[in-house]
């Protein structure tokens, strides 16, 4: 009856979400005070008050305007505000045909990768990595590349990524800051690595595209900033959420930003535009766009999960767990006692506590916590920290 396809993602379902369920069932069994769920990187700070105006305005228009089919590419006025407010922000030159208004950043990848590959081209990705890339670059017959982890810091290998590439790379993913680990590539890898791509697609004469998956972007800690890839890789693809900066996750908005000096750059804009339309999506949430066009300048409060990062972190290391410091995101990847961190995410689950195994974004023998979750969950879950360790 199944697609073997879908039966492969059936055995291999989000490690993230079948450990949010395991939440969901032993609050039931034990009380919600004693569980301290750590999985699901669900935004807890509310979305902005001006967010919430927004949506009252916008739906004092005509409703055929609002609720109303538009351009695929989504709304012009949109579009050319985005470009207008990435101009300001990043000296960039940016028109309304540069940006795609895409369902979320998920919805967003698969328009590329749809788009770019053909059968057995080649993505690489650097581990650990969101899972849902391997389903996002095999829905279109392409094969997905996994470069090593390079821990402690999880700094860019550039030396490994440069054995990685062949003559049928396609694509580089980079997803910065990173999920699961909070790294933030900085300025001096990024130009490194646009260097080695630069000349790689000399070498083998074809465009590679550097995939930048942002939506994190926000969100770093610290005073460290994140490089815009654009400016550094003429062949940079943007691909941006507002679930995180926002706080609206279940709204699935975002967009795909073209780099200005991207190659064939008018007619990769509407093959884009044709995967939108055909993928199902055929243009991005209307309401949505029409919100987002009138809240480019607004975030949530990051301070709150810099608090929420600083306690978990200090607590952890005061205890005697090793982790690197989360420069940006909202994840702390844990390096577990045990090489099998699975055995490890057992063991905690009898303490009250659930994360997800390192594994499950490419990286053995470490855990990923989300601490998107109230301050007052992080400091209840120390005692029980204190007994696992």
């Amino acid at each position: 009856m199944l697609s073997n396809k879908i039966k492969n993602m059936l055995n291999k379902q989000s490690a993230i979400r079948m450990m949010f369920s395991e939440g969901i069932r032993l609050k039931k069994e034990l009380g919600e005070d004693k569980v301290f769920d750590f999985t699901l990187g669900n935004p807890s700070v509310h979305p902005p008050i001006e967010v919430e105006k927004a949506i009252l305005n916008v739906l004092k228009e005509n409703p055929t305007y609002v609720h109303g089919y538009m351009n695929n590419a989504g709304y012009p006025k949109v579009r050319q505000n985005i470009a207008a407010y990435l101009n300001k922000k990043f000296d960039c030159e940016y028109t309304e045909n540069n940006i795609i208004m895409t369902v979320g950043a998920a919805g967003g990848l698969n328009v590329i990768f749809n788009t770019l590959l053909n059968p057995d081209d080649e993505v690489i990705v650097l581990a650990p990595y969101f899972m849902e890339y391997n389903a996002y670059v095999s829905n279109y017959n392409g094969k997905l590349v996994v470069v090593p982890p390079n821990p402690p810091s999880f700094s860019l290998n550039v030396d490994a990524i440069k054995q990685a590439i062949t003559k049928n790379t396609k694509a580089l993913i980079i997803n910065n800051p990173n999920n699961p680990t909070g790294a933030i590539y900085s300025e001096e890898e990024i130009k490194e690595l646009a260097s080695l791509l630069s000349l790689a697609q000399k070498e083998y004469n074809h465009p590679i595209f550097l995939v930048s998956d942002e939506p994190y972007r926000e969100l770093a800690y610290d005073n460290v900033s994140v490089p815009y890839l654009p400016k550094y890789y003429n062949n940079t693809l943007v691909v941006y959420s507002y679930s995180k900066t926002l706080s609206l996750p279940g709204e699935r908005i975002g967009y795909i930003t073209l780099g200005a000096n991207c190659v064939n750059k008018e007619k990769l804009f509407d093959a884009l535009v044709i995967s939108n339309r055909i993928l199902g999506f055929v243009n991005a949430p209307s309401l949505m766009q029409l919100v987002i066009g009138e809240c480019l300048d607004i975030t949530v409060d990051t301070n709150i999960y810099k608090k929420n990062r600083d306690l978990l972190y200090s607590s952890l290391i005061d205890i005697g767990y090793e982790a690197m410091l989360p420069k940006g995101a909202f994840y702390l990847f844990l390096k577990s006692p045990f090489e099998d961190d699975n055995k490890f995410v057992e063991m905690a689950k009898k303490y009250g506590i659930l994360f997800v195994s390192g594994n499950a974004f490419g990286c053995r023998g470490y855990v990923r916590l989300s601490y998107c979750t109230s301050y007052e969950t992080i400091e209840k879950s120390i005692p029980s920290f204190k007994m696992l360790f």
